[in-house]
């Protein structure tokens, strides 16, 4: 799995479509486009699927469930579409989701939840990633890659 996360407005997509565009056959869900999650990715006939606005999708989830049942759900779900992944040799999932951790603490109760359980979210993502790419402007920052040292940043600008 691969998991991209930036500042909205910084370029991610735009990086993760130059970046896949020649990988194969490619699912592209999003948030943004009003998707709903995918449950289940399964026998989608793609090499690789693209998950986009991970944090919507998780305040949806946190509309309907207090953080931890969401941080179960998000995390059973999770492991279906590694399980996807890991089931056929060279796919691929992609996870995209805007750092919302940033700025000032949001007043409203909700809101701070909302990214509270978006950063422990991320946190989950980035731990079971093989890569993870920070895109500020447009450029990419690699700070996990299989085989790197813990802690170890590598700078990787495609």
């Amino acid at each position: 799995m691969h998991f991209i996360t930036g500042g909205a407005f910084n370029g991610k997509k735009e990086w993760v479509i130059k970046h896949y565009e020649a990988e194969g056959k490619i699912c592209w869900l999003s948030a943004y486009n009003g998707e709903p999650i995918p449950q289940d990715i399964n026998d989608n006939g793609n090499d690789i699927v693209i998950l986009e606005g991970i944090e919507i999708w998780i305040k949806k989830l946190i509309e309907q469930y207090d953080a931890i049942e969401t941080l179960k759900v998000w995390n059973h779900w999770l492991e279906d579409w590694i399980r996807w992944e890991t089931s056929v040799k060279n796919r691929k999932l992609v996870v995209i989701g805007t750092d919302i951790s940033k700025g000032i603490v949001p007043m409203e109760r909700e809101n701070r939840l909302w990214r509270d359980t978006t950063g422990w979210v991320y946190q989950k993502i980035a731990s079971k990633a093989e890569k993870v790419d920070i895109i500020w402007y447009g450029l990419n920052q690699t700070i996990k890659e299989k085989g790197m040292e813990q802690n170890e940043t590598v700078y990787e600008n495609r």
